[in-house]
């Protein structure tokens, strides 16, 4: 036999295990077996969200399209079908491209299904879902994260759509989304959101970046500009077969209860920008990397294990006050770092972006070989000017007005098991989704929400429409009293939280302390937020009506915990 053959024939038996009468999509492919750095970062590619006339940015109109085609995720991998957002089936990406939109400059996107009629992946009836027997394509609706915009286009998850708008949703009424584009500059990332299916079609492909510059303010701080040196990561982990598919377990922890539904999905080979571990060969001098955690479930504990240090300039969607040099980060389910990573303080020539963050966060399993790597910077020996900076001073916004503060709430967040002690859904509040709306803060206020986690899960929690500050974080002691207490009747206020909520504090992270739009709740804790309804850059009301139909929402980013039910309505008034 030809010796290249018979190399080929054992690296493949290795990988995929040796042949038998099964089918390949039985099998699981061992991710530590599959060679990591083998692949280059791709460059996502961008539209632009407007067009230039007469040297005058203008408002785009923008026909962004859902397909089914094949990804190829890793070099070694056969290419794997997926859903993946572009202008058409063959530029379609996953991640999908990245807009790029102007503060102030209008973007209009039609966001078109053109996805078959059957999903790739397994999905479960008995949870609150899009689909049902007689649906007759697979729905799906666009949340822009972390957008400040009309609730007609913030993509509700009863305003689901299937291909060609056939079906609709109870909540849908508008196929042309409008973004203003008037909130502070930042990132933000565009998603599937579609009722009981954001797992299994964030699971498949359907997410990708949404950047909106200011050039007037944000070109005088100095910070690494263009493709090359400013970029997005869009991280998140994935299972696969040996025939290339998404693999996603089809049996249920309750499967007498939900045949599917697991409370968490996790897979060991770690995706960047649509490849797994790649590599990104640098210069030695400062880098922009914006990046978006985009996995259903797992946290990410970020660190270079050459001890390369970043500096944090921004959170989620808006700019931190003081740049923060660390080590590490721990970033969530759906929330945004930004940071700056200077290679020229390489001592060697490649780093390693690792992670050692257990999962489920933070008491679950440690990290494997797989999973516990990122990618791969393979830094070039010499040193070459750089004219980008990091200031002593970014971009600072007011703070929330405590003295004016229109309204207390308590959030409590709970999780219900089975006879065998396996997770059945969880809720906030106690109420299911379609319970009647209970949060509706008023127009341009500033409220305070107690969140109490009663679970043994770190949950982030998204809320739609309004930013977050963190102001305290405290033990809650006499848990198990507490909770009971909770369990029974449901109210804060009547079960003392306040007598509770006197354990050890947690610093908030020095670069989470500006404005966010998700947060992750300790388990055992009492996390207290200042949640703002307006503007925070002007402290200035909404153009549009948020007090709209269908409302916004708020809820747990683990993908498959708001998909079974940890989702609240959210009800904006005047």
């Amino acid at each position: 036999m030809d010796t290249t053959l018979l190399l080929k024939l054992l690296t493949l038996v290795a990988l995929f295990g040796a042949p038998s009468c099964s089918s390949a999509s039985d099998h699981l492919i061992d991710a530590s077996k599959l060679n990591m750095f083998v692949d280059d970062l791709p460059l996502i590619p961008t539209i632009p969200a407007f067009h230039v006339s007469d040297g005058v940015p203008k408002s785009k109109s923008l026909e962004i399209g859902m397909f089914m085609k094949k990804w190829k995720f890793h070099r070694d991998l056969p290419p794997t079908r997926v859903y993946a957002f572009g202008r058409s089936e063959q530029e379609a990406t996953v991640p999908g491209p990245t807009i790029e939109a102007l503060y102030g400059v209008d973007t209009y996107v039609t966001w078109q299904n053109q996805l078959p009629p059957k999903h790739i992946l397994p999905w479960d009836p008995t949870i609150p879902t899009a689909i049902t027997k007689r649906t007759r394509g697979i729905p799906t609706v666009v949340h822009l994260h972390g957008g400040t915009h009309e609730p007609e286009s913030d993509g509700n998850a009863n305003a689901w759509f299937t291909a060609k708008f056939e079906e609709k949703g109870p909540t849908w009424s508008k196929k042309t989304y409008h973004y203003p584009n008037n909130q502070q500059p930042g990132n933000l990332w565009y998603h599937d959101h579609a009722m009981g299916l954001t797992r299994v079609n964030l699971l498949a492909g359907l997410l990708g970046a949404y950047i909106i510059r200011h050039p007037a303010i944000e070109d005088p701080l100095g910070l690494p500009r263009g493709d090359q040196f400013d970029r997005p990561l869009i991280v998140f982990d994935r299972s696969f077969r040996t025939d290339g598919s998404i693999f996603m377990n089809s049996t249920g922890n309750n499967p007498s209860i939900h045949p599917q539904w697991q409370p968490e999905y996790f897979g060991d080979a770690i995706i960047v920008n649509g490849k797994a571990w790649p590599r990104l060969t640098v210069r030695r001098r400062k880098y922009r990397f914006r990046i978006i955690n985009a996995s259903n479930a797992r946290f990410f504990r970020f660190f270079f294990t050459n001890g390369l240090r970043f500096t944090h300039v921004a959170s989620d969607s808006a700019y931190i006050p003081n740049p923060v040099t660390a080590n590490q980060t721990l970033v969530g389910p759906s929330e945004i770092t930004d940071i700056i990573v200077d290679f020229s303080q390489s001592r060697s020539n490649v780093a390693i972006l690792a992670n050692d963050a257990p999962y489920p966060y933070p008491s679950g399993d440690p990290v494997n070989e797989a999973n516990g790597k990122v990618m791969k910077f393979i830094i070039l020996p010499y040193q070459e000017p750089d004219t980008s900076r990091i200031p002593k001073r970014l971009l600072e916004y007011p703070a929330p007005d405590l003295s004016s503060v229109a309204r207390t709430r308590y959030v409590a967040m709970y999780e219900y098991v089975s006879d065998i002690d396996e997770p059945t859904h969880l809720y906030l509040n106690g109420k299911p989704f379609d319970a009647a709306v209970t949060e509706t803060p008023k127009e341009g206020s500033t409220e305070v929400w107690h969140v109490i986690n009663l679970t043994e899960d770190n949950h982030p929690l998204h809320i739609h429409l309004g930013l977050l500050k963190v102001l305290d974080q405290t033990e809650l002691v006499k848990l198990d009293e507490f909770k009971e207490c909770m369990t029974k009747i449901n109210d804060a206020v009547k079960c003392h939280v306040e007598q509770y909520a006197r354990g050890k504090k947690v610093d908030v992270p020095a670069h989470e302390k500006g404005w966010k739009n998700v947060y992750k709740m300790i388990p055992g804790y009492v996390t207290k937020i200042a949640v703002r309804f307006s503007y925070i850059h002007t402290n200035s009301s909404y153009e549009f009506d948020a007090t709209a139909e269908p409302g916004y929402v708020y809820h747990c980013h683990v993908l498959d915990h708001e998909d079974n039910a940890m989702m609240r309505p959210l009800k904006v008034i005047k």
